[in-house]
């Protein structure tokens, strides 16, 4: 298949390009300002998301069989600074690619966050449960699902995905990655004790896309995480254990939402997922906390404080 895919220098998309290539398939991939290589991408391309126009020509020259959106602002304090760019890449890129995707009958594969839901549930949220973003990264990619529901429902499926793990391509990007950075400083990270998450690897998560890119079938929204839900102290706490580093080499701090009351406000504080309905229908399957941990590697930037 044909494959083009936003944000291919993204945490995620660039886990999606070698997942894809992987499995024989011949992948476009967008970057913007990042200038290193990315594996996996057949044909790079250099465009400004932000612009429709430049955004539309491609996707028309190229005929894709399938459109993967990996791109977005995905920081929700980034959104909060910059809400226009927010707005361009987390709501109307998605739109404009549905409708692309509509006009081609290509499939579309979409993803969105956990974030639209208020983290308020003692239980696990369905795809069915009603979504009540409570910060506009939230309502932003609630507004996207809308969207391409909306452009191209027949041909579209919208995944709505965790707190990521993995190897970014900058070496920056995803949290055991900020944990190491901030070590090498000499800084101690503060982490929420009673705020849980049920985190994933981006390579797990691609896989799945791919699959989902080859299965038609599946449309709508669904969930995917991995198994085990757990604290943010106590995730960075399996981090630094995984790489064998003591509390006086990586120290950490936790912090309560009672402490942090005002940023906890625009925070969820326990985002549980129903994985059911789509893992049972996939090869791929949810991963265990264990072995998404196996797949990281020390930042780059870090490797000389890690060895000394």
């Amino acid at each position: 298949m044909k494959l083009f895919l936003t944000g291919a220098s993204g945490l995620v998309g660039a886990a999606f390009a070698q997942a894809a290539e992987r499995r024989g398939h011949h992948v476009i991939g967008t970057t913007h300002r990042y200038a290193d290589p990315v594996p996996g991408l057949r044909t790079r391309l250099s465009v400004d998301l932000s612009d429709p126009a430049a955004v539309t020509a491609l996707v028309l020259e190229h005929f894709p069989d399938a459109i993967v959106n990996c791109a977005a602002v995905s920081a929700p304090d980034e959104c909060d600074r910059q809400p226009a760019l927010a707005q361009a890449l987390n709501v109307d890129l998605p739109a404009q690619l549905a409708r692309l995707a509509h006009h081609l009958s290509a499939r579309f594969v979409h993803i969105s966050s956990e974030q639209v839901f208020p983290g308020t549930s003692a239980g696990a949220y369905a795809a069915g449960d009603p979504p009540e973003p409570i910060n506009l990264y939230g309502r932003q990619k609630l507004a996207s699902e809308q969207a391409v529901a909306a452009a191209a429902a027949e041909f579209a499926v919208t995944v709505r995905a965790p707190l990521l793990l993995g190897n970014s391509p900058g070496g920056g990007r995803s949290l055991h990655e900020r944990l190491f950075a901030d070590w090498a400083a000499g800084r101690t990270p503060r982490l929420f004790t009673d705020e849980f998450r049920q985190p994933c690897t981006a390579d797990n998560l691609a896989e799945v896309l791919v699959e989902l890119c080859e299965r038609r079938d599946v449309r709508g929204v669904c969930h995917w995480a991995g198994t085990d839900l757990v604290s943010r102290l106590e995730l960075a706490e399996r981090v630094r254990a995984h790489f064998k580093l003591t509390p006086q080499q990586a120290p950490l701090a936790g912090t309560t939402r009672a402490d942090q009351a005002e940023a906890a406000r625009r925070r969820p504080a326990r985002l549980e997922l129903d994985l059911r309905p789509l893992a049972g229908r996939l090869r791929t399957q949810p991963e265990p906390l264990a072995a998404a941990l196996e797949s990281l590697h020390v930042p780059p930037a870090a490797r000389a404080w890690y060895l000394g």
